[in-house]
């Protein structure tokens, strides 16, 4: 591969990780919010924030859903959704702290945790069709890519 493309694939792997660790720190405080709010709260969150909505039109195919499945949100669910967030991020700011200070064990373990990650994202879309499931996990499998390039560079770099 010539210098400059992998100056170019560095770069987007530095962009894709930074990424990444942002997600991981939204997902790290959405995780604590859960723990932190009440069911209750969070319905009441819902039912405010789509009043007008529902006001204005009774039918309302996102406002509807909003509404039932808040009312429908329990506890059991509520502390599951903390407990994925909380541990699926604080894992992601893990390997993304290695993956930036150029750490050898956070390529090949962050290459397992994203397949793990995607395997288990198409599993739930199987239940879901969520389409942000779907970008998710395209753009994991990119980022995958570029860890995958990245930790080839660094390899040959420091080969005797």
């Amino acid at each position: 591969m010539k210098p400059a493309d992998e100056h170019r694939i560095h770069q987007l792997f530095e962009v894709s990780v930074w990424l990444k660790g942002a997600h991981a720190l939204i997902e790290c405080v959405g995780g604590v919010l859960l723990y932190l709010v009440t069911t209750e709260t969070i319905a009441s969150w819902v039912n405010m924030f789509t009043q007008e909505e529902l006001i204005e039109d009774p039918n309302d195919f996102i406002a509807t859903h909003l509404s039932r499945m808040a009312a429908e949100f329990s506890v059991a669910s509520k502390e599951f959704y903390a407990f994925y967030l909380l541990s699926h991020g604080l894992i992601k700011l893990l390997l993304v702290i290695g993956l930036l200070r150029g750490k050898l064990w956070s390529y090949p373990a962050s290459l397992v945790a994203l397949g793990a990650f995607m395997a288990y994202q198409v599993y739930r879309y199987s239940y879901t069709h969520s389409p942000g499931l779907l970008v998710l996990t395209v753009f994991d499998a990119i980022v995958m890519w570029l860890i995958w390039q990245e930790w080839k560079t660094v390899r040959r770099h420091i080969a005797p």
